[in-house]
């Protein structure tokens, strides 16, 4: 994809996993790449760097970032990285994430935020800077990492659902606000081999989920040729859909309706396919 060429995009959470197929992805297009990762001891090995000296052995260009992306100056430094290395920036892929293994009834408020931090706090505190540079620049394009968790709820994974579901509407947030600045932004939700997945899959799984097979998509949604923009893109082993906002028909009731009204109707409120729509106007043209 030669319009990626020479394009500086940060990656965050690039040591391994899906983070560093983006960050290899990118850069064998032709992107400069500042691969950030959580820092490391002095003493021990940091995954930045391995995936910058991959980079660099292959004959591309990058750039270690070690920063703890749920820090109040994440941003700052993720943008003063790009600039200093390359002069710009013109994408943020957000993939720095946290797992989760814990049903709601057995957690406690505080370890809900916790998971929070990292998973919505870690997105939105890198990219406020970075989008303001590009609105102020002129542009740029921003990916969030959501989850079909975000979409549809997982059982056991209420703060990580909840978390990836308020990145879906900060995404939108951006995608309508930088419209008129040339800033646009999606969402991907990946299925792939991971340290997050790995022990759920089998074998044969494993090989169709991996991670390289989901990074193309995610290089094309950061690529100035992608028209895309307020989407989620769900993705992996090589298929790519696109998540809709579904409401059906409105149910019109009479005045002075009651609860018994709806239970009556309920079953036409449930059948959203019959007047399915991603985008619906409110009040609708009736009121």
């Amino acid at each position: 994809m030669s319009a990626l060429k020479d394009r500086v995009i940060v990656v965050t959470g690039a040591g391994r996993g899906l983070g560093r197929a983006y960050a290899l992805d990118l850069a064998a297009r032709g992107a400069r790449v500042v691969v950030n990762t959580r820092p490391r001891p002095a003493d021990a090995p940091g995954s930045a760097e391995a995936v910058v000296a991959e980079i660099e052995a292959r004959g591309g260009r990058a750039v270690a970032a070690p920063v703890a992306v749920e820090e109040a100056d994440s941003g700052e430094r993720l943008l003063a990285a790009a600039l200093d290395a390359f002069g710009r920036i013109d994408g943020l892929l957000n993939n720095a994430g946290a797992p989760e293994a814990s049903t709601l009834h057995k957690q406690t408020a505080e370890e809900f935020r916790a998971n929070f931090e990292v998973n919505f706090f870690g997105t939105l505190t890198p990219t406020l800077p970075i989008y303001r540079h590009m609105r102020e620049r002129g542009g740029g394009r921003i990916l969030v990492s959501t989850s079909t968790a975000g979409l549809h709820g997982v059982h056991g994974m209420a703060a990580y659902s909840a978390s990836k579901a308020g990145l879906i509407g900060l995404m939108r947030v951006i995608a309508l606000e930088g419209a008129s600045r040339n800033v646009a932004a999606n969402a991907i939700a990946p299925f792939a081999d991971t340290g997050m997945t790995g022990e759920y899959l089998s074998p044969e799984q494993a090989a169709r989920l991996s991670p390289e097979r989901v990074a193309p998509v995610a290089s094309w949604l950061m690529s100035p040729d992608c028209p895309l923009t307020g989407e989620t893109v769900t993705t992996g082993a090589g298929g790519v859909r696109l998540a809709a906002r579904v409401e059906g028909e409105a149910q019109w009731l009479p005045d002075g309706f009651g609860p018994d009204d709806l239970t009556a109707r309920v079953d036409a409120l449930k059948a959203r396919e019959a007047g399915a729509t991603t985008r619906r106007a409110w009040p609708p043209s009736r009121i």
